[in-house]
């Protein structure tokens, strides 16, 4: 890996914006004696390198390599501190923690009323926007100040903190139960994707209903029904239970519907929920309400309510163009599709350091699966390639599986007969070592090896007999996942017929549309 890449320092002066940088420099200024300090002058020069580099460091003479580490640690500290107080920074949370360390120091000069009065209305605020683990702080520091000093008259001042603390600790324990099991379920569908057995099934059940903390729906606090929604979400997705999963993303949804305001407190949830909204709604194939919650979701986004961070910059990015591939998808409308390609590459490549690699990853397979369904089979090899020689890389086992059939077929259909075989055969030690073999994928190998055998007349017997017998699986519970990465019925339908598959999924969505209810009951 490159140094620009490894050094901390350097990428958090590379992500600095234009007034970022020129508020640093003001405050840098504001320090008086520091104007010419030798971390400015590192920060000036880094600022302007392409590539880190500590040699070039060392020779502009800035500092000698017995200081550099001190120095750009302390460098590192004065921007953190200038982004600090930066406006644009400012949360809900950094005003309560700002709000707490006054009452800090306001108790440590013995001046406990007003450092008190301070805490009330932090925990006013806290309690307000759901930041309960803050309010719980608030609540024992307010009980360390009463245990040792009288400051109040009220009788019930003692009982008043104990009922808070108690309240607070049972919501903060509940949270962290829902957000624990949240987190285990999603770890369980990055590493093996759906469940592919009645087995797993069960075990998956199993263990979500033994983690699932008993509790009354109606006493949840915001924050509370917002990890009970998710982790029924994952849940349900990874039982492929889509109409469940369309269920709780929309209360999900519905809650910042409800309570608009918490768009702005809780922005990454917001985000999250209509993305799951949308992938429910594109399993379960409903393209008028899926375009409804996408360009609410665009609108909220480049609204004013919405706050404006790098990490929030990154998520817009990621959920915004994935569910527009999907939309594309959903509608067979591949050539636009093609039309956003350039921003999703420029998106990519802008926001490396805040996107993992699993989610780049599925912005390759989908740009593969434009590229198949605008029968530009090499492109489609070339995206496919990149997940397929990425050996570092974790991701779904399910889709590693689906991205080798898809490039088999990819091949075929390119023509590359002449290491197909090849092909064919580290394609099938690959699904055989990861244990996911179904019965979909062993007869799209079982056909493909076959095409050397078959005469050119009889190859649309052979497709209309593999569409007969992969057509039985279409609504099977543990092979239908197949379909959900790649539209192999249409693609057989495309070769019986001999038109292009695009048209083919452009018919199926027409008919989707027409079948479409005009709304859902939840």
């Amino acid at each position: 890996m490159i140094n620009d890449q490894k050094d901390n320092l350097f990428i958090l002066i590379k992500s600095l914006t234009k007034s970022e940088k020129r508020q640093f420099k003001l405050y840098v200024g504001r320090m008086g004696s520091n104007n010419n300090a030798k971390f400015l002058s590192l920060f000036n020069f880094l600022d302007k390198l392409e590539k880190y580099s500590e040699k070039a460091i060392l020779q502009k003479g800035i500092v000698t390599k017995q200081q550099l580490s001190n120095l750009k640690a302390h460098l590192y500290k004065q921007i953190l501190i200038s982004l600090r107080l930066n406006p644009i920074h400012q949360n809900i949370r950094m005003q309560i923690r700002e709000q707490m360390d006054f009452a800090v120091i306001l108790y440590q000069k013995g001046l406990y009323k007003l450092s008190l009065r301070i805490l009330d209305k932090a925990k006013a605020l806290a309690l307000k926007n759901e930041e309960k683990y803050a309010a719980y702080d608030i609540v024992e520091f307010e009980k360390l100040i009463e245990s040792q000093y009288i400051t109040r008259s009220l009788s019930n001042r003692a009982q008043e903190l104990i009922y808070q603390a108690d309240s607070l600790r049972t919501h903060n324990d509940l949270t962290s139960q829902l957000s624990n099991l949240s987190l285990l379920l999603y770890e369980q569908l990055i590493k093996t994707g759906y469940a592919k057995s009645d087995l797993e099934f069960r075990e998956i059940t199993k263990f979500f209903y033994e983690k699932m903390p008993k509790l009354d729906i109606e006493k949840l606090g915001f924050r509370e029904k917002l990890w009970y929604y998710k982790a029924h979400v994952w849940y349900s997705f990874l039982v492929q239970d889509f109409l469940s999963c369309f269920k709780y993303s929309s209360k999900w949804v519905g809650m910042f519907d409800e309570n608009p305001d918490m768009i702005c407190i809780h922005p990454v949830f917001y985000l999250k929920g209509n993305n799951f909204l949308m992938e429910s709604l594109a399993l379960i194939k409903y393209p008028g309400k899926f375009k409804q919650t996408l360009k609410k979701m665009l609108n909220t986004i480049k609204s004013d309510i919405f706050p404006n961070n790098d990490n929030l910059a990154s998520l817009s990015f990621l959920y915004s163009y994935n569910n527009r591939f999907n939309f594309y998808f959903l509608k067979g409308n591949f050539e636009e599709g093609l039309a956003i390609l350039p921003d999703v590459i420029k998106g990519i490549n802008a926001f490396k350091n805040q996107i993992d690699p699993h989610h780049v990853m599925l912005f390759y397979y989908k740009i593969a699966c434009l590229y198949f369904g605008l029968e530009d089979y090499e492109k489609c090899i070339v995206y496919l390639n990149k997940i397929i020689k990425n050996k570092h890389l974790k991701m779904r086992e399910d889709l590693l599986c689906f991205t080798r059939v898809l490039s088999v077929v990819a091949h075929y259909e390119a023509g590359f007969d002449y290491h197909l075989d090849a092909h064919l055969r580290e394609t099938y030690k690959f699904l055989i070592k990861m244990n996911d073999l179904h019965e979909v994928q062993k007869a799209m190998i079982r056909f493909v090896r076959s095409l050397g055998d078959i005469y050119p007349h009889q190859l649309k017997t052979a497709f209309v007999n593999l569409h007969k017998e992969l057509k039985q699986y279409e609504d099977d519970p543990y092979e239908r996942r197949a379909f959900l990465y790649l539209d192999i019925l249409s693609w057989l339908e495309s070769k019986i017929e001999n038109r292009p598959v695009r048209e083919i999924i452009r018919e199926k969505s027409k008919i989707i549309n027409r079948k479409e209810r005009n709304s859902i009951e939840v």
